[in-house]
């Protein structure tokens, strides 16, 4: 697509949004990959698209609260945008694919790598389509606000990060995809989480369980289990981990107990 000068249009507007969401608070850059991507999709420069995501970092509550502002110069388009998918993050992730789709001319789940071959064309299909989206969005957008490490390890190697519903999405859909509930964990936290061996309470400190810890044999893998045992968890740059959802999980963890 052309590079235009005019103004942003709504559904350009709404793609840099979702890329606010996928990009790393202190990555927002010029040669940043999504950002270079996203520019390119919409027909806009590199430098506008980086200023338009800085630009949505004025609106977001979390970052205000830690005294972190974005950038200032953001128009009433933009505060619209986000007013309208702040808490409304599934909208977000299917208007987003059915514009890049449209401005890509070709289909969406072509546009999100989705591997159609052997699903049946109809209902289930879609259902489907919907659903990676959904997840490909959650994803990206947790693990992004991490800065793609896990908050308890350490660890930042991709290939072993996921991101954790702090609660379940089936026990909480207007939650689903909200990054604020959201994790960035490796896969053993993640399951230890899932399965109430491990918690994180309202104040961001990680609990273990005396299930999990005396069911280890190795003392080196038990020592550090019980380091970790009431310590801070790494904080995310934006999408700070709900306060009430990290509560009702805890809850949950100290009834398993």
């Amino acid at each position: 697509m052309q590079r235009s000068q005019n103004n942003w249009t709504r559904e350009q507007t709404i793609v840099a949004l979702s890329a606010y969401c996928k990009v790393p608070f202190n990555k927002v850059s010029s040669t940043n990959e999504i950002i270079v991507s996203t520019a390119r999709l919409i027909g806009r420069s590199v430098n506008s698209v980086k200023m338009k995501v800085g630009n949505f970092g004025s609106f977001d509550p979390e970052l205000r609260r830690r005294g972190i502002v974005g950038l200032g110069n953001y128009s009433k388009l933009d505060k619209e945008i986000w007013d309208e998918y702040y808490n409304n993050w599934e909208k977000l992730a299917l208007d987003c694919a059915n514009i890049l789709a449209e401005l890509s001319h070709t289909s969406v789940e072509q546009v999100c790598n989705i591997d159609v071959q052997n699903l049946p064309v109809g209902i289930e299909r879609e259902r489907v389509i919907r659903q990676r989206i959904n997840q490909s969005f959650f994803r990206n957008a947790v693990l992004s606000s991490y800065n793609y490490a896990c908050c308890i390890s350490g660890i930042a190697q991709t290939e072993l990060l996921e991101a954790c519903h702090i609660v379940d999405w089936a026990e909480n859909i207007d939650n689903r995809l909200n990054p604020a509930n959201g994790l960035c964990l490796n896969p053993f936290f993640h399951k230890a989480y899932d399965r109430n061996l491990l918690a994180i309470t309202p104040d961001y400190i990680v609990q273990i369980s005396d299930k999990l810890i005396d069911s280890t044999t190795q003392e080196f893998t038990k020592a550090y289990l019980m380091q970790i045992h009431n310590k801070e968890i790494v904080l995310p740059d934006k999408f700070l981990p709900n306060r009430d959802l990290l509560a009702l999980h805890f809850d949950k963890f100290r009834s398993a107990e």
